[in-house]
């Protein structure tokens, strides 16, 4: 899993489900399904806002929408792509034909469906309109390229969106949040020629990775502070562009506040309880455009970026952990984003055991803010993160964003022979082994990112 700069951004209503019932793996639902064996997933801001108690869930629920990975079976209708490929997908279905679709908002699509609601932390994932949503690599991927490809499939294209209108030469782009969307949105900005790029950002580990990815400026100053001192950078007139990547009401109006007369407001950040001023907006003369980011619309030329190197997205990941530490990963990433005292509870974590779902076997339970309580359910050798239970939990201060985190499902299978010596921990038919466990980071030392 992938324990991203906690990006709190586009995070689509999930539909309740009934709990999966016993098989080895999915299947072949539609035509235009594709089962995709998972080599990578991640855990995305947007995933705390459940985890934390904030968004309701109403019984057990899949958890994770980025996802990389290999086809293992394709439906008839899905020409574009083979079993074997290496792909890249997003966190919305979508059938890349529709009207929205040729607009560029495949996110929007008539027929798209949410991936969060069938849960990419899984060994397997059912994907559907596959022909439209996914994008196959050249090859199959350097192990090193992997983390890239994946923050591809969802933060790398929300950041790339939030600016790619606004970002060109003599521009100034400011960014709200330094969780991975935030820091991501620094990096497109640069490669979009952005001549000078403000990074908001109280915390040193993050500071550094966004002055690698192209920021010319830091400021630590927040809501009001924050305002008049990217004005005071900018002459008085505040930035050309503004990313909002966090979803609160504070985050937004900075990012409102920070905008030149004329200028963008790129928001990205899923919205908790966010209410703007009609009047202030009126004559703030900003425009505003966000939402789910339609990541699909980048995916060719982000993955081109990433398969040449040219891009290094994968950095926001700094925690790696096997599937079956999932919890660990929720845990380390929640617990990263450094929280004024008042926001965090003063009544010690309490574990409460319950019973797992009827058809799954419980690996462990834990404790965790909000009370959500994570159970590993194995049924038949395939491993799904389900959220069992979810009471009020504390909100995130204003502005505050965890890092991130990545599980690493699986190894990429070896090239066929004569494609060159792998050393992932792959058998030379491809099978799988185990990935290694590895003791996860110290939370207190984690940048952005936890990868699986």
């Amino acid at each position: 899993m992938k324990k991203e700069h906690e990006h709190a951004r586009r995070s689509p209503p999930r539909p309740r489900r009934r709990p999966r019932r016993r098989s080895d793996r999915p299947t072949i639902v539609e035509p235009t399904d594709a089962i995709l064996r998972v080599s990578a997933a991640c855990v995305c801001g947007s995933d705390l806002w459940p985890y934390r108690g904030i968004e309701k869930i109403d019984g057990p629920a899949p958890m994770g929408h980025e996802y990389v990975g290999i086809f293992e079976e394709v439906g008839d209708e899905v020409a574009n792509v083979k079993p074997g490929q290496f792909v890249v997908g997003s966190f919305f279905a979508s059938d890349n034909t529709c009207e929205i679709c040729q607009a560029g908002y495949q996110s929007s699509c008539t027929n798209r469906e949410p991936m969060g609601a069938l849960g990419a932390q899984a060994e397997y994932l059912r994907v559907p309109l596959a022909h439209g949503t996914l994008v196959a690599t050249s090859g199959l991927p350097a192990d090193d390229l992997v983390p890239s490809l994946l923050a591809a499939s969802d933060v790398l294209g929300t950041g790339w969106f939030a600016v790619a209108a606004q970002a060109g030469l003599g521009k100034t782009v400011a960014v709200v949040g330094d969780g991975a969307v935030g820091l991501l949105g620094v990096l497109a900005a640069k490669q979009l020629g952005a001549e000078r790029i403000i990074a908001m950002s109280r915390h040193e580990s993050r500071q550094k990775l966004a002055t690698e990815f192209g920021a010319t400026d830091i400021v630590t100053e927040r809501g009001d502070d924050g305002v008049a001192r990217i004005k005071e950078l900018t002459g008085g007139l505040g930035a050309h562009s503004v990313i909002e990547a966090v979803g609160t009401q504070e985050s937004m109006m900075q990012a409102i506040r920070a905008t030149r007369p004329g200028g963008h407001v790129g928001y990205v950040g899923v919205a908790h309880d966010v209410q703007l001023l009609g009047e202030e907006l009126f004559f703030s003369h900003v425009h505003l455009h966000g939402g789910p980011a339609p990541v699909r619309r980048y995916l060719p030329e982000l993955i081109d970026l990433v398969w040449n190197r040219q891009i290094n997205p994968g950095k926001v990941f700094d925690l790696e952990l096997p599937l079956d530490q999932a919890a660990v990963g929720y845990k380390a990433m929640a617990s990263d984003a450094p929280s004024k005292p008042s926001s965090v509870p003063d009544t010690p974590h309490s574990t409460t055991r319950i019973h797992c779902i009827a058809d799954a076997t419980c690996d462990r339970l834990i404790d965790a803010p909000g009370g959500l309580l994570f159970c590993s359910s194995n049924m038949h050798g395939r491993t799904c993160w389900r959220l069992l239970r979810a009471t009020p939990g504390y909100p995130l201060a204003p502005n505050e964003q965890p890092a991130g985190v990545l599980l690493h499902l699986q190894g990429v299978p070896a090239p066929p022979s004569g494609g060159g010596h792998r050393d992932d921990g792959c058998e030379t038919s491809g099978s799988i082994k185990p990935t290694p466990k590895r003791p996860p980071t110290d939370s207190q030392h984690l940048a952005p990112g936890v990868r699986m």
